[in-house]
């Protein structure tokens, strides 16, 4: 969804009586809202909101082929969308499913411009408040995945490579900044290898199986060898 103008709304209008649906259209657009198309059924409406990424949709209850309320539900999930609802009933019912189904505002006929233009307001904001939520759900469970992952990387370095846990986690930060990857990355490889990925090159690598930063330990001395004792 784009971002959305308060001022002039992009709308798409479904509204199956023919006169309604030139004069919500009409209505809009004398009142400075953006009207992209009008349709007459629930299933267009899906289609061309799905097409045309309307910041709303305002919708009749009663249509052919696909009803509102199932035409709602589908753009609420699919997030394309906020819906406005228009319906001649006001039984609980009814406000139940719309709400069930991801309205955002209804709107009772018969209807002036002064019913829609609050309920439009309302539904916008609403809709932004929606987003917004889930994007934080969503920021959420990515740190939360990162740091399980990081967690388990770090425990298989330090049962391969000796580390404590600093340092394993610093092991995974400098192979982090010397590859230019995430963490989440390094940490990834290293559980998919069930070790320790291959180090940065030098001068910044240890050997193989060392971690990063430090110095290889030498070799012990060799014994020397018959007649040169």
């Amino acid at each position: 969804m784009s971002t959305v103008d308060t001022a002039s709304p992009r709308i798409l209008v479904a509204e199956d009586e023919a006169i309604i649906r030139l004069d919500l259209t009409e209505m809009l657009t004398e009142s400075g809202y953006d009207v992209l198309e009008a349709v007459g059924d629930g299933r267009a409406a899906v289609e061309r909101a799905t097409a045309l990424q309307p910041d709303i949709v305002v919708m009749d209850v009663k249509m052919p082929v696909l009803d509102g309320i199932s035409a709602a539900e589908q753009l609420g999930a699919s997030g394309v969308a906020p819906v406005v609802m228009l319906t001649a009933f006001s039984d609980k019912e009814l406000v139940e499913r719309a709400s069930d189904a991801g309205v955002m505002a209804y709107v009772l006929k018969p209807f002036t411009i002064d019913d829609l233009r609050p309920a439009i307001t309302v539904a916008l904001h609403r809709w932004s408040e929606r987003k917004a939520l889930e994007t934080e759900i969503a920021d959420l469970g990515e740190r939360l995945e990162t740091r399980k992952r990081l967690d388990r990387a770090k425990g298989i370095l330090m049962a391969r490579l000796g580390l404590d846990e600093p340092g394993a986690f610093r092991w995974i930060q400098k192979t982090a900044m010397d590859r230019r990857l995430g963490m989440r990355e390094v940490a990834d490889a290293v559980i998919a290898g069930g070790a320790a990925p291959a180090t940065p090159t030098a001068p910044s690598a240890g050997t193989a199986g060392q971690p990063v930063g430090e110095r290889p330990k030498p070799s012990p001395p060799r014994a020397p060898a018959d007649g040169q004792r």
